[in-house]
């Protein structure tokens, strides 16, 4: 039996994987989460087998919770499941440490496979993703600018482009203002960008913000 932790904030979508994973016969949800806090807590509580995580979360973010499994469980088994379909946050899912990555434009049979084959300790991308995916982990060449963001870089940053005020920020990520502003700065460096319209013009370039 395969025991999974679901961590999406919607909980209608939550309680649609549930009903989809659970027709497999061999596979259990044994815990939900609605927050990347609740779903850290729950991964340290329950040690599931494996954990199917939205990016989009609202307080550490989908990134930094990988991030954060992988720190503390170098073998965690991690499946991102996300509306995400530009390579970049692809790419950094996997480096902060998902196993598979899934777009939630695919079938219902390709999230089913991908708990199968990430549960086993095999990569799996959905088909929608993966050739695109497999050569950008590939590639040879120095990393780009945007590559160099840290998982946390770019919570912070997909918050500022959403509109989130600084002190929101924060609390939202457990960090102080004052680092919220640093962060903000050393992204506009990373990213080559000397002011905030500059840095949105990159982020939208790059697939990270919308029209």
């Amino acid at each position: 039996m395969i025991r999974l932790l679901l961590v999406d904030d919607h909980a209608v979508v939550r309680q649609g994987y549930r009903r989809l994973l659970e027709q497999q016969g061999n596979l259990v949800v044994a815990g939900e989460a609605a927050t990347g806090a609740d779903g850290l807590q729950l991964w340290r509580e329950l040690q599931p087998d494996l954990a199917v995580l939205d990016l989009a979360l609202p307080d550490i973010g989908g990134l930094e919770l990988l991030a954060r499994i992988r720190q503390r469980d170098p073998q965690a088994r991690l499946l991102a499941f996300s509306m995400h379909r530009d390579v970049l946050w692809a790419v950094q899912a996997v480096r902060a440490g998902a196993l598979g990555y899934v777009t939630k434009s695919s079938p219902p049979e390709v999230l089913q496979q991908a708990v199968r084959e990430v549960a086993g300790g095999r990569r799996f991308f959905s088909p929608d993703i993966a050739t695109e995916l497999r050569a950008a982990l590939r590639e040879a060449e120095p990393p780009t600018a945007a590559d160099c963001l840290s998982p946390r870089e770019l919570e912070v940053l997909r918050l500022l482009l959403a509109g989130t005020p600084v002190a929101e920020i924060a609390t939202a990520l457990c960090l102080s203002p004052k680092t919220v502003h640093n962060t903000h700065y050393q992204i506009k460096a990373r990213l080559g960008a000397g002011n905030d319209f500059e840095l949105v013009r990159i982020a939208r370039r790059l697939g990270l913000g919308e029209d």
